[in-house]
């Protein structure tokens, strides 16, 4: 916490670690630079806010990145370095307000794309805003359509649905949430999405990991790794998709339109916008 570039050290050895035996696509967890400050106030309670807190904020404030900026150029050249897709969990500072962000890096060192968490759960609130749908990204990487959904975002079945209407192929499922319960959610999305699902849990002295690699089938191809620092790997055969589509495609056959439809606004929501009148 609040030691940005020793955390980007971090990840560039992380990286390495994970380069060296293959990895093409590479996940960090959620908030992974900047931080996620467990069990912190900030001074705050219904109605009143500390000046010690609001001074405590103003560190964690400082620990967050621009988008772009001289933070996303080091993660851009560690991917370049070695060929990577490179995706990682950001506090994004952004004028007054920090998002909890995934950035998404291309082989080639290119910030490829964004996601903004839309729903902050309970208490980040407080300390982050609100994504929009602007930022609902699913590249194509060229083998596979990679995607990311945040911690407990997981757990709205209309975002969901909104990624595998997208082609999502490597849903990347970035979080701090270190309970049981978390790998199990992840093996039903991977089964109910038949796509592979790469999900990064933190490991701090607060948060005990739990990261875990699983198949279209919802089978553990690696972890759940708890009460360590560790580089999870995994060979990924993308030809499981298409076969667990065969009877379930849950945007496409096995999908009920006439009954049941989703909208969903992928439109950027600024809170000020100007027009011109000649």
């Amino acid at each position: 916490m609040f030691d940005t570039p020793a955390t980007l050290e971090k990840l560039e050895r992380f990286t390495a670690e994970a380069a060296v035996v293959g990895a093409r696509v590479i996940v960090f967890p959620e908030a992974f630079i900047g931080g996620y400050p467990k069990g912190m106030s900030f001074g705050a309670v219904v109605g009143h806010r500390s000046p010690e807190g609001r001074k405590e904020f103003r560190r964690y404030f400082e620990s967050a990145i621009d988008v772009p900026g001289s933070e996303t150029e080091r993660i851009g050249e560690c991917a370049r370095a070695h060929s990577v897709w490179l995706v990682t969990g950001v506090i994004e500072r952004d004028g007054g307000t920090l998002y909890c962000t995934v950035l998404f890096f291309a082989p080639d060192g290119t910030l490829a794309g964004k996601h903004r968490k839309v729903m902050p759960t309970a208490m980040e609130r407080l300390i982050w805003g609100y994504g929009d749908g602007s930022t609902l990204t699913v590249l194509d990487t060229g083998f596979a359509r990679i995607g990311a959904v945040i911690c407990w975002e997981n757990y709205m079945p209309a975002m969901r649905m909104a990624m595998y209407a997208k082609g999502i192929e490597l849903y990347c499922a970035p979080t701090v949430d270190d309970r049981e319960t978390w790998a199990v959610s992840m093996r039903h999305i991977a089964f109910e999405g038949r796509c592979f699902v790469l999900s990064a849990v933190q490991h701090t002295d607060k948060i005990r990991g739990g990261s875990v690699i699983v198949n279209p089938q919802g089978q553990l191809l690696a972890g759940p790794a708890y009460a360590e620092e560790k580089v999870l790997t995994a060979d990924l055969n993308l030809n499981e998709i298409a076969e667990g589509k065969w009877d379930l495609d849950t945007t496409g056959h096995y999908s009920r339109p006439d009954l049941f439809r989703i909208t969903v606004n992928e439109q950027p929501q600024p809170p000020v916008s100007s027009t011109t009148t000649l």
